[in-house]
């Protein structure tokens, strides 16, 4: 079933006693606000940051709270313009059309790589053309499974749920992570992880996400209407938001559960663990809320942004439980540059690109 994505730490000033000058420790850059649909944020060259304003279809440079648009497709053509990664002077960027039932074009999904001045050059442009012909989840089943009752996948239907399926041709390149001569693109509506040669363009799977399944509880079926489907167990589909490369080699991946954002069927967003050589997948971190990106900083520890949930989590280098860091709204998305990590917030309004400063 196809679906879509619908702090400024204040510098304390150190009073030293009388003696040799000593530079205070630099403070958090202000927060940058009026962003439109800052869904993105990653890492850019020297000290800046790149936010996506998915909402305005554009890539944002921000450096010492100074905005400059980076890079922008023809309005007219109305790319959604998504994650980016920069290596070197180049920063990538994933953009698509398509994606989901509200974008009734035809799939396509673009890898393009840009330049300081913001020359822009097309990696691929067959990202949609590789979900159309090879679908990587097209078999796997999701839904209720084989025993459940005729009711309750009446019930199902009626409320334009699909009882049993497998996967559609979908496809919303939205995030990537890159290493040397590869980028690693995590696809929302392919419900998978590509890797595309960045001197080529050749694209394979490296991993499909398994389903996410929820059990209906009773007050879930009262509010919803269907009784007959207590207990049931349902395969919801996995979203990949975002993709980090670990110290161990590894990619981290961030996933929706695929089916309700809010509590009513519990925190089901989770962390995955995926080996870039073999496509071996691993549960890291369950019961997160709506988890949408991901970043690690020099230390291993892994900070997580809860769109629905309690803003940016922490998850301390090795371990598998994420506890709060930083409670701040509808955060979307975080990065990492030296000392200092980015967030975007407030992503449905008046989005804000803020910063706190990390300890070791």
């Amino acid at each position: 079933m196809k679906k879509s994505l619908a702090l400024l730490a204040a510098g304390a000033l150190i009073v030293l006693p009388a003696g040799p000058a000593t530079a205070a420790p630099p403070s958090p850059p202000p927060p940058v606000d009026g962003l439109v649909g800052p869904l993105h944020v990653s890492a850019g060259t020297g000290n800046s940051v790149i936010v996506s304003e998915e909402f305005a279809g554009r890539l944002t440079r921000i450096e010492g709270g100074t905005k400059t648009v980076l890079y922008a497709p023809p309005a007219d053509e109305q790319w959604d313009v998504a994650g980016t990664a920069t290596q070197g002077s180049s920063t990538y960027v994933v953009e698509s059309q398509g994606a989901g039932p509200e974008d009734p074009r035809p799939l396509a999904g673009h890898l393009v790589a840009v330049d300081a001045k913001g020359k822009a050059t097309t990696i691929t442009d067959q990202i949609g053309a590789y979900e159309t012909t090879h679908n990587p989840d097209g078999d796997v089943h999701y839904g209720l499974g084989p025993n459940a009752p005729a009711e309750c996948s009446s019930q199902l239907t009626s409320l334009g749920f699909p009882a049993s399926y497998t996967g559609e041709t979908d496809s919303h390149p939205y995030a990537l992570a890159v290493q040397g001569n590869t980028a690693y693109v995590a696809d929302a509506g392919g419900n998978d992880v590509l890797a595309v040669n960045l001197t080529t363009g050749a694209i394979q799977t490296v991993a499909v996400l398994p389903p996410r399944p929820a059990t209906i509880t009773q007050a879930f079926a009262e509010q919803y209407g269907l009784p007959a489907c207590i207990g049931q167990t349902y395969n919801f589909e996995p979203v990949p938001t975002d993709v980090a490369i670990g110290s161990d080699g590894w990619l981290y991946v961030t996933s929706l559960p695929g089916g309700p954002e809010d509590a009513s069927l519990g925190a089901r967003g989770a962390v995955f663990r995926v080996s870039p050589s073999t496509g071996t997948v691993q549960p890291w971190i369950q019961g997160i809320m709506s988890p949408t990106g991901l970043a690690f900083d020099g230390s291993g520890n892994l900070y997580i942004a809860s769109l629905f949930g309690s803003g940016v989590l922490k998850a301390a280098a090795g371990t598998q439980t994420a506890q709060p860091f930083l409670d701040k709204p509808f955060t979307a998305d975080v990065t990492v540059q030296g000392n200092m990590l980015y967030a975007t917030t407030d992503v449905f309004g008046d989005g804000t690109l803020i910063s706190q400063k990390l300890t070791p």
